[in-house]
């Protein structure tokens, strides 16, 4: 059974029963409550280690040293209390409610046997991280885009819109497709015009599954960081072609005027957990958008690597650590093994934490019992 971007039901007390059985029984003093989505239950806090001392935590053997230490600046002005408040305040406030979901699934009609889509290309402000908000282009008014998900040999149509105020064209990267069909303006089309319309179609190719992106092809390093971006998902006519799961997860990297450095178009303490029951398979699709390398570092369990760019691996392979180039796509598994919140995040540090906290790329992967 496949469960598609779907947290589990999380309530205080399981999830105190969690970190005090991974040894971290000071975390009771997390906070929950309900996400931006409301058909989503996740948690809204994760496990804080309590202090000893007073403004902030300690290691044992070094009391002496902190409370000297405290009032005295360190990195950023701050002083030791004040740098710890803040990592401490993005922690306990995530995942933190923002408004808009991106990724969902979009809907389609059919037109006979051919599977139809709708996107709209629009201005939006968005909301990637708690009161923060940029200037964004969205499909469908969400970034990431919706998913389009079908089906290995599908005929797919899909109407596109522009509402900008500049030309656009949809790119399907890493699909075989008919070349008048590929989307980069003045090599296989004219670009999409502010009001006009253009209709794509094609029928996919046996054999060319997997994970997949839709995105700009004009002015395409602004408009694709800025949020004209998505994942076109080819399910397998075997369902087992990529292996058996539980659980099913996909992560759009991103970087640039949206947030800086976003998952799934949010920057933490916006970011959604990945969650599972131990003993669970979590498949989870990783797309870099972005303009830049991000290697995804998961704590705690190795990742399995299945898939590169939809293709399956001869030979899968164990990292903790996965260097993901601009454009590519790699799918992993990971057996929840491990009970507890684990990190999650990218490991160019700069893009994930600073003296003021953890931010950008960062989430939480929660294994219940």
């Amino acid at each position: 059974m496949s469960i598609k971007n779907e947290t589990s039901r999380i309530t205080r007390r399981n999830f105190v029963g969690l970190v005090s059985a991974a040894g971290i029984g000071a975390a009771s003093a997390a906070v929950f409550g309900a996400a931006a989505n409301p058909d989503r239950e996740v948690i809204h806090g994760i496990p804080v280690v309590a202090s000893s001392a007073p403004g902030g935590a300690t290691n044992p053997g070094h009391d002496d040293h902190m409370a000297s230490g405290a009032a005295t600046p360190v990195a950023d002005g701050s002083t030791v209390d004040e740098m710890d408040a803040m990592h401490e305040a993005g922690i306990k406030s995530f995942p933190a409610p923002t408004e808009g979901l991106g990724g969902q699934p979009l809907e389609h009609e059919m037109d006979g046997d051919v599977k139809v889509f709708r996107l709209t290309c629009d201005p939006v402000k968005w909301e990637y991280a708690p009161g923060q908000y940029a200037d964004g282009y969205a499909y469908n008014g969400v970034i990431p885009g919706p998913e389009i998900r079908v089906t290995e040999e599908d005929k797919v149509r899909v109407h596109v819109t522009n509402n900008l105020p500049e030309s656009t064209a949809v790119h399907w990267h890493g699909l075989i497709i008919p070349n008048n069909m590929d989307g980069v303006p003045f090599i296989t089309q004219p670009p999409i015009k502010p009001g006009a319309e253009f209709v794509y179609e094609f029928q996919l190719r046996a054999g060319n599954t997997g994970s997949n992106m839709y995105h700009s092809h004009h002015n395409a390093a602004e408009q694709v960081t800025k949020g004209l971006l998505g994942a076109f998902i080819i399910e397998p006519k075997d369902p087992k072609k990529y292996g058996e799961f539980d659980r099913e997860y996909t992560i759009i990297l991103n970087d640039g005027p949206i947030g800086g450095f976003t998952l799934n178009g949010k920057s933490f303490p916006a970011t959604q957990p990945v969650t599972a029951k131990k003993g669970e398979k979590v498949f989870i699709r990783y797309m870099n958008e972005g303009l830049m390398i991000h290697p995804m570092h998961l704590h705690g369990m190795p990742q399995l690597v299945v898939a590169q760019d939809g293709w399956v691996l001869p030979q899968p392979y164990y990292c903790d650590t996965l260097n993901i180039a601009p454009g590519q796509r790699f799918d992993v598994i990971v057996d929840a093994t491990e009970v507890g919140a684990w990190a999650f995040h990218c490991h160019i540090l700069s893009h994930a934490e600073s003296a003021h906290g953890m931010f950008g790329m960062v989430t939480v992967f929660i294994v219940e019992e």
